[in-house]
């Protein structure tokens, strides 16, 4: 039996073309209002973040004063100076953490005042920030929070293991993509740029306890979680230790601060990550 010959007439769809990424963001810097704006391109979703109003050096410097007067090198100020800079840095530092092979947004475009990237989950779908989601398992209990808890500080393992350090490394700034794997956000200063390694992985300690300890003493999993944090400090190599082991010896006195919101939600926060790592 013969096959049919294939009609030399049989139509292809052609192939969609290519878009053209550097265009869409000039266009779009021109018009947009806001900072950062989400947009539908095409079969993806995409960002543009543009710069905004260059920062003043005047809070940097009363931080500064404040991490000379306790002695916390730790929490020395690093400078975000808004403006083309922090599009710069943001830009460089997003090719560079993914050249290393973390879940980072992917740039597609950059100029002097804005870039464009790529959104870590599926077109359409928030992606949810650790954070929220640890605060949105209270409820379930201590087993629930102390999983997705726990998911952060592997991530933040991840990064240091790579020799970086991420900017913030707030809960909101790690985000859990759709596959699970917990990505990272907000880059638009460089710690590395202006202290020493150790000590830009001590600021991510400090900062991941600071924005999640008040969740784990809230479901009843802070006891729970402070050999898991000791352990995860112990894993992490001397330098770090070192850093850790000053910074709470500083922190002591937060000790005396009340476990209740009696004097506002930022105390409850701090006394609830000297908790955590004392």
């Amino acid at each position: 039996m013969n096959l049919p010959a294939i009609s030399e007439h049989l139509q292809v769809p052609a192939p969609a073309p290519a878009v053209d990424y550097a265009a869409f963001l000039a266009r779009q810097l021109q018009t947009q209002q806001f900072n950062a704006a989400c947009y539908r391109l095409g079969d993806e979703q995409v960002w543009v973040k543009k710069a905004n109003t260059p920062h003043g050096m005047a809070r940097y410097r009363v931080l500064g004063a404040l991490a000379l007067l306790f002695g916390l090198p730790v929490l020395q100020p690093v400078p975000n100076l808004g403006g083309n800079i922090a599009i710069a840095t943001e830009v460089q530092r997003l090719r560079d953490l993914a050249a290393r092979g973390l879940r980072v947004p992917t740039v597609l475009a950059a100029q002097d005042n804005g870039f464009l990237m790529r959104h870590l989950g599926r077109p359409a779908e928030q992606t949810p920030s650790l954070g929220n989601e640890i605060e949105a398992a209270v409820p379930a209990g201590p087993e629930a929070v102390l999983r997705l808890w726990v998911q952060g500080l592997r991530a933040i393992e991840l990064v240091h293991n790579q020799g970086a350090c991420l900017s913030q490394a707030f809960a909101r700034n790690l985000v859990r993509c759709p596959d699970g794997v917990v990505g990272y956000v907000d880059f638009e200063d460089d710690p590395m740029a202006v202290l020493p390694l150790p000590l830009c992985h001590g600021r991510d300690a400090l900062c991941y306890a600071h924005s999640t300890a008040i969740y784990l003493r809230q479901c009843g999993a802070l006891e729970d979680a402070r050999p898991l944090w000791a352990q995860w400090i112990a894993a992490r190599g001397p330098a770090l230790q070192a850093v850790m082991a000053q910074s709470v010896r500083r922190l002591r006195l937060a000790h005396h601060l009340p476990q209740s919101r009696k004097l506002g939600r930022d105390v409850q926060r701090v006394r609830a990550a000297y908790d955590l790592m004392a």
